[in-house]
């Protein structure tokens, strides 16, 4: 289930489709009348500015919007007798800025700039701090999405590290347990490089979290750890001995490890904090 947004006190759903993000006006409405959430969408769209501003959108946004069956919807809109319900206009125009959805998490959705305007209708408090909620959310969603490109990136580095070792490390006599010992051996001199601690004195002082220690680092040290493992996989190529290995890199650790916490201090008043 996508994120939800919290203003003023009120739950809102999201959902993307097809990239495209979507908001729960049926939540919108709901800040002024949790029983009444139709009923005011309903008057919204009755509304001709509403009509207007939602036909203007599809044909911005939607090549396959029928604009004939707008018009018709146009000339009704602001009579006493017209009235719109959001599937009417989702099957109507082929409509793809408003989703009508059933069941559980039921109710209608908005493209995230036709929701700013219902909001807007509601509310122009309830917008201003709905744009803020949501900007708030984009902001955590893109600290993630970092982390997670640093940790796939630490992810591939480790593939041509372990490769590194495969090729000059290990001979064919040795055995299963004797071929994860040396991949092990060796992740844990990158993590004595970086951490100071090898992964099994980590796990004992650290019993009740889960995953390891990779898991838990931050950006920074993610970044360090990819370029550690490329740089081990060289020296290794080289024939570099493993005490030296881990002497060379434990400086280069402390190097980039000051010039990144370095960076980060220049930039910290114009960056959100670091997810972990």
């Amino acid at each position: 289930m996508a994120a939800k947004l919290e203003v003023l006190e009120q739950q809102i759903a999201t959902d993307i489709r097809e990239g495209v993000e979507y908001i729960c006006i049926t939540d919108i409405a709901k800040y002024k009348g949790n029983d009444r959430a139709a009923h005011i969408i309903g008057n919204w769209l009755r509304n001709r500015n509403t009509v207007e501003f939602l036909g203007i959108w599809e044909q911005l946004n939607n090549s396959d919007f029928k604009v004939l069956e707008f018009e018709d919807f146009k000339k009704q809109a602001g009579l006493n007798s017209f009235t719109l319900t959001p599937k009417q206009w989702i099957e109507k125009t082929g409509a793809v800025g408003l989703i009508s959805k059933a069941g559980r998490y039921g109710g209608t959705y908005a493209q995230k700039d036709i929701a700013f305007e219902f909001a807007s209708w509601i509310s122009v408090e309830f917008k201003l701090y709905l744009i803020k909620e949501f900007q708030r959310l984009k902001e955590q969603e893109f600290q993630q999405l970092g982390w997670d490109i640093r940790r796939n990136l630490a992810k591939m580095n480790y593939l041509i590290h372990t490769d590194a070792i495969k090729e000059h490390l290990i001979p064919d006599s040795l055995t299963p347990a004797q071929i994860n010992h040396i991949y092990a051996s060796e992740a844990d001199l990158l993590n004595m490089a970086l951490f100071g601690v090898t992964a099994a004195q980590w796990r004992l002082q650290n019993v009740e979290e889960k995953g390891n220690m990779r898991d838990h680092a931050n950006v920074h040290q993610l970044v360090c750890l990819a370029n550690l493992e490329s740089m081990n996989a060289h020296f290794i190529q080289q024939g570099v001995p493993a005490q030296q290995r881990l002497v060379k890199l434990n400086q280069l650790a402390i190097q980039q490890m000051t010039i990144l916490s370095r960076q980060q201090s220049v930039l910290a008043p114009h960056l959100p904090a670091d997810p972990a």
